[in-house]
């Protein structure tokens, strides 16, 4: 614990160093206001580190403020901008994040009080770092037919994974809500499955392939176990537990290795994106399929549209 203690502390004065000199000094004591809101937010974080990363911060916004004679009650975006470029432009781009984040409660706080006329707290937004996510990976045509015909449905395995990756690349499911489908989700006769888990908490149906229902229905007569659990995928060595995600993820990534595949779950659901798109489907439909919060986690699996660029550039077809 110690030892922890004294790595926090030695990164802490490493990150003060880099500090223009003007803010390297930490103030005791603040302005009525900024303590008030300081008082506010202690009751509502109970991590330290975080509370003193935002006392660190108003520290240096209100020697800012000082230094240019501005009144709390007459600042501008121009000013926060000011200030922010020249108190983070030493440290790496997490924690300029970071304190931003701090900064937008405080100045969120400042406007419900009525200390400030406008909430700046909107405006204060990082640039926008157009390489920081990674391109969407996806299975190519061939790819995914050399997947599905390399399995043995004589092996109960290999029946539960085939289920599996049918359901990931066919429906587009993270591997948790796969690993959290029960009996009661699926109507066979509707052809649809139910998905009560998402990230938005928005739950869906979605329909089911008549390949996929083959695929679960081949798994359950010749590979699950029986059991009284109304989970869909169990385990396959006695008590016979529901599997879960991280079993979803490991044994989809084994199959890929044997097919010579550096390929992972996700991949079969940017796959399903990938698909959508090109069959046409709008960004806001796929954007419900998908379970996603909002439009732009959307787009970044829809970045590329792969085979339009590569008939263009290269005059190649996947």
């Amino acid at each position: 614990m110690k030892k922890n203690s004294h790595k926090r502390l030695a990164q802490y004065h490493k990150n003060r160093c880099k500090l223009p000199e003007l803010f390297q000094k930490r103030q005791k004591v603040l302005p009525k206001i900024f303590e008030q809101y300081l008082e506010y937010y202690k009751n509502r974080c109970q991590n330290k580190r975080t509370r003193q990363g935002s006392r660190n911060i108003l520290s240096g916004f209100n020697i800012y403020l000082r230094k240019s004679n501005i009144e709390l009650h007459k600042i501008s975006i121009e000013h926060i901008d000011n200030f922010l470029a020249y108190y983070t432009k030493n440290l790496a781009q997490s924690t300029r994040r970071l304190y931003r984040s701090y900064l937008r409660g405080a100045l969120r706080y400042f406007y419900q009080e009525g200390h400030i006329k406008k909430n700046l707290a909107s405006l204060v937004v990082g640039p926008p770092v157009f390489a920081r996510s990674k391109p969407p990976k996806f299975l190519r045509p061939t790819e995914v037919q050399k997947i599905f015909s390399s399995f043995d449905l004589s092996n109960k395995s290999d029946l539960r994974t085939y289920a599996i990756i049918h359901i990931a690349y066919y429906l587009g499911l993270r591997p948790k809500e796969i690993s959290l489908i029960t009996f009661d989700d699926i109507s066979f006769q509707q052809k649809e499955i139910s998905i009560k888990d998402r990230k938005t908490n928005n739950p869906t149906k979605l329909p089911l392939p008549e390949n996929t229902i083959k695929a679960i229905t081949a798994y359950i007569i010749g590979g699950r176990p029986k059991s009284d659990h109304r989970h869909l995928f169990l385990q396959l060595v006695r008590p016979y537990k529901p599997i879960v995600r991280n079993d979803i993820t490991r044994h989809v990534g084994i199959f890929m290795q044997k097919n010579n595949l550096c390929a992972s779950a996700y991949w079969l659901r940017h796959s399903y994106a990938q698909n959508l798109l090109e069959s046409g489907v709008s960004i806001y439909e796929i954007k419900e399929m998908m379970g996603h919060k909002d439009i732009d986690s959307t787009r970044q699996y829809l970045s590329i549209h792969i085979n339009l660029m590569r008939e263009v550039i290269v005059d190649e077809t996947l």
